[in-house]
């Protein structure tokens, strides 16, 4: 099949590296346009750009979808199919109707739950055992077109969103290899989504993961793994700024301080009342510091039972925060 390839972050990859290693033949690859990252804001390429010129493959970056010169170029390759993963933006119908069999797209949940632009963060959020990839044909909705094949897979005990989008990237891989050929042989019958089972799976934003202490023990511990890599689970010590990168849930009974009170501290860890149960914060970060374990930050710092983390920074006397010499 001659495809034309839609996507952006690493998440593509694999599927981009399967089909230019199969017997079909990449026309071009559309991407977003490069844009400023880092403390210097040099410009820096998609990971799907690095990936395609690599491989010598036509790059696009336009500025919008609707850019005529976009329509203009798809007509002119005259592709069987578009497969789009994680591209960032609406297709319009203008391009849904170019290609022969239509544009199929993985999305990395199982349709139609966890519709949007988060899947996978989200189905750790919210403490899900399973999730999986689906090959949907895109409408003009978002992830609302017919499915074609699904692959469920279980979420591993303490698997952070990280590592879960790596796994389901390359089973995804072979799910768009698979729905290719059911398409080419006509041996699939895309099903209509049932969208009073949908949910949904909105783009993260920082304040996604600012800790509420009033939630319970284990969805705060999921809260961690699930905003891991980005954009990290956050609360504040007096004026400073944790990012917690290592938590363990160890109690599920109420517990008679209030929510975010420190209950004490061991060499290893530090313990936190949360809305019922308790935290032990294993591994954290301050604010313009390296990522550390608990026994480092205490070694130079002091945090005393009975203090208080917040959503908000208070001020450092509210917590009797201490240096010790």
């Amino acid at each position: 099949m001659r495809i034309v390839f839609f996507g952006t972050p690493e998440f593509a990859v694999p599927t981009l590296t399967a089909l230019s290693h199969s017997r079909h033949h990449i026309l071009g690859v559309v991407t977003q346009p490069d844009e400023p990252k880092g403390r210097g804001h040099r410009m820096s390429m998609s990971a799907v750009k690095v990936f395609a010129l690599r491989e010598n493959i036509q790059v696009l970056q336009p500025e919008s979808v609707k850019d005529s010169t976009l329509l203009e170029t798809l007509h002119q390759w005259k592709p069987d199919t578009c497969v789009v993963i994680a591209f960032g933006r609406i297709l319009p119908r203008q391009i849904l109707d170019v290609p022969q069999f239509g544009c199929v797209n993985l999305h990395g949940s199982l349709l139609p739950k966890y519709r949007g632009a988060a899947p996978i963060q989200w189905a750790i959020c919210n403490g899900e055992i399973e999730t999986g990839v689906t090959s949907m044909l895109m409408d003009h909705g978002m992830d609302t077109g017919p499915i074609l094949l699904k692959r469920p897979i279980a979420i591993r005990p303490n698997e952070r969103a990280g590592e879960l989008a790596h796994r389901l990237a390359d089973i995804g891989a072979e799910v768009i290899l698979k729905t290719l050929e059911a398409l080419e042989t006509d041996t699939i019958t895309p099903q209509p989504q049932n969208s009073d089972h949908a949910s949904l799976a909105p783009i993260l934003k920082k304040q996604d993961g600012m800790i509420q202490w009033s939630n319970n023990a284990s969805r705060i511990a999921n809260l961690v793994r699930g905003m891991d890599p980005w954009p990290g689970a956050h609360t504040y010590y007096g004026t400073e700024k944790w990012r917690l990168w290592d938590v363990k849930s160890v109690n599920y009974s109420p517990s008679s301080q209030s929510p975010g009170t420190v209950l004490d501290t061991t060499r290893n860890s530090i313990t936190v009342a949360t809305g019922y149960g308790t935290i032990e914060i294993r591994e954290l970060q301050p604010a313009s510091r390296r990522r550390m374990t608990a026994h480092a930050y205490l070694s130079g710092h002091r945090v005393n039972s009975g203090s208080t983390l917040t959503s908000t920074p208070l001020p450092l006397a509210a917590n009797t925060q201490e240096e010790t010499i």
